[in-house]
């Protein structure tokens, strides 16, 4: 393992810190695990890496196999999962949670306030906020504190993608599978599947779980708005979806209705 990125090893305001590991048989993952005092989970699991120039504050906890790059700063108690990484620059603000396998890239800030799913990938450089109605100073002109604006929160639910330079505005959620386009400004709530993209973010069509542009009965790239259960389908994988009026969003439908192997 390379020396600038070892388990354990991060650094606070300027000084190198080792932090106290978990070992495997003790990690929270584990019934047994039950009698073990709830503070000794705040760690780095053993087989994460941090880079040593990575700011870490108190209480965070790092998951299994989860990579923290060159100058990222992790505030005080936020949570990544398993399998993360998190790229140059990053920026994870205090007690944001992060779910298994989620990808930040450099210099994507992410404030108090946000929930990620598993699997959701953050581009290079994009802004999930936290205040709708943000100002530097009351209305005396005395500075701003913490009890002086409300955290309007953000959900990115699992599989979502934010594209590079994105800025998501609080308040809003992405739904699963979602795609928002490099340098889109979201400004309310984004559907299961739907690509957007944009300033303000507007639906252009839908995407598979797989990541491609899902088509419609003729082969052409489906509609931002489908006729009242239209069936749509991926290109790539075969998977096939219908437009649920209802909900605005889209339903995967089973394999064994569509004919497509699993």
């Amino acid at each position: 393992m390379p020396a600038a990125l070892a388990p354990g090893i991060g650094r606070l305001a300027g000084r190198a810190l080792r932090y106290t590991l978990v070992p495997a048989e003790r990690r929270p993952e584990d019934p047994s695990a039950d009698s073990v005092p709830s503070q000794e989970f705040h760690v780095i699991d053993p087989t994460a890496r941090v880079h040593a120039s990575a700011e870490i504050e108190a209480d965070v906890a790092i998951g299994p196999r989860t990579s923290v790059w060159n100058r990222a700063v992790l505030r005080n108690g936020a949570t990544l999962g398993a399998e993360c990484i998190i790229g140059r620059d990053a920026f994870i603000d205090e007690g944001v949670r992060l779910g298994d396998r989620v990808k930040v890239q450099n210099g994507a800030l992410v404030y108090h306030g946000v929930t990620v799913g598993n699997g959701v990938f953050i581009g290079p450089g994009a802004i999930l906020t936290n205040d709708r109605f943000p100002r530097a100073v009351t209305a005396t002109g005395e500075l701003a504190r913490g009890d002086d604006w409300t955290v309007s929160p953000i959900e990115l639910a699992d599989g979502c993608s934010i594209g590079a330079g994105a800025v998501v505005v609080a308040g809003t959620r992405v739904g699963r599978f979602a795609t928002v386009g490099a340098g889109a400004v979201v400004t309310r709530d984004v559907p299961d599947y739907a690509l957007v993209a944009g300033n303000p973010a507007r639906r252009l069509g839908w995407v598979c779980a797989c990541g491609a542009r899902l088509v419609g009965p003729t082969g052409a790239k489906a509609a931002p708005d489908p006729s009242t259960d239209a069936r749509l389908a991926c290109p790539r994988c075969g998977r096939s979806y219908v437009f649920n009026p209802e909900s605005g969003s889209l339903l995967e439908r089973p394999a064994s209705s569509t004919g497509v192997s699993a």
